[in-house]
């Protein structure tokens, strides 16, 4: 039988362009050669796309991406952020039909922003911390940012939490505990995204869970967060090594079983298939537990949350990979015989 020729496109032009690059090799590293002859294609920061054909970024050989119609049988996009996580490299496939792993165009674009993902789920009832979304058209305009000064002072409570609505890995997110520190945190936002989010702070655990699946749903266990910074930065994740993860957390049957209903609502309300990981918050006063986002593709490096909750879950970090293959295929031929 004839080895399925798959593509993994990694990099892209993103703030989270090296995680894919390590995410990627290690998905790479858990393909079954005997079953995939497999096809890496890098795209640069500049957005320009290569063949790497031994994960040598010396040896690249630049790669026209309408080529992936006569070369490959499925791709794995494993890209993180946008240009690539927000539905723009699921629009390409789709266009040149060519099945591929994890959330569809709808999938990825709702996920990928945070303030539409957040409208959706407000609208099927799941439990948010109070948020203020605005545009860098409002900051630069001078009533209009003094209009979503005052929505965020009368709205929030300090501390803040600024976020690029388009953007993971904690990339350009500031806390800000003083309101005189709300410019500069804008400004760092701003400088990845021209949607921003401001939402208000939780004194909270980090929970996580994983899901896989297009309509039957599989739930992993929920893992906790344990940061060793203020919250989980980008450098808490993957330069300090100061975070490490509980499975499972160490929380009651009741929330667990609780953060896995919410997941299933918040992946089917978005659109999701394939997989995903959705990010839980529980107040540590209360106990109250809120929804923060939907990861469309999440890490797959050696901290990554996703592939060790499954792994827990008694899968393998190949059989996880298959399975995701095989939802492509699935959600693929259902689109193509209606």
């Amino acid at each position: 039988m004839p080895k399925t020729k798959l593509a993994v496109i990694y990099g892209s032009k993103s703030g989270e362009h090296e995680v894919s690059i390590v995410s990627a090799s290690n998905v790479i590293a858990a393909l079954d050669t005997n079953k995939y002859d497999i096809i890496r294609v890098f795209i640069s920061k500049e957005l320009e796309w290569f063949l790497d054909p031994k994960g040598d970024q010396s040896l690249l050989a630049p790669y026209n991406p309408m080529d992936l119609k006569k070369d490959v049988d499925f791709v794995l996009p494993i890209l993180h952020g946008p240009n690539g996580e927000d539905g723009t490299v699921q629009g390409l496939l789709e266009l040149l039909n060519i099945p591929y792993g994890g959330c569809s165009v709808i999938g990825c674009a709702t996920a990928m922003d945070k303030i539409v993902a957040k409208e959706i789920f407000e609208n099927a009832g799941l439990k948010q911390t109070p948020y203020v979304a605005l545009t860098t058209a409002d900051i630069e305009d001078a009533s209009r940012k003094a209009e979503k000064l005052r929505q965020i002072k009368s709205k929030l409570k300090l501390p803040y939490f600024v976020k690029p609505a388009n953007m993971g890995s904690s990339v350009g997110i500031t806390k800000v505990k003083n309101l005189e520190d709300l410019d500069e945190a804008l400004d760092i936002a701003a400088h990845y995204d021209s949607r921003i989010v401001v939402e208000q702070g939780v004194n909270c655990r980090e929970l996580e869970t994983g899901v896989i699946g297009n309509d039957v749903l599989e739930v992993a266990t929920v893992g906790e967060i344990i940061t060793g910074a203020d919250f989980y930065t980008y450098d808490d994740k993957y330069i300090d090594g100061t975070s490490s993860t509980q499975i499972p957390a160490n929380i009651s049957e009741e929330a667990i079983e609780k953060i896995r209903e919410m997941a299933k609502v918040a992946y089917a309300s978005l659109g999701c298939c394939g997989f995903a990981r959705v990010d839980f918050m529980m107040d540590k006063d209360s106990g109250e537990i809120f929804i923060n986002e939907i990861n469309a593709i999440p890490g797959f490096t050696n901290i990554s949350m996703f592939p060790k909750l499954f792994m827990y879950q008694g899968y393998t970090y190949g059989e996880i990979i298959e399975r995701i293959i095989e939802l492509g295929y699935e959600r693929y031929n259902a689109k193509n015989h209606r």
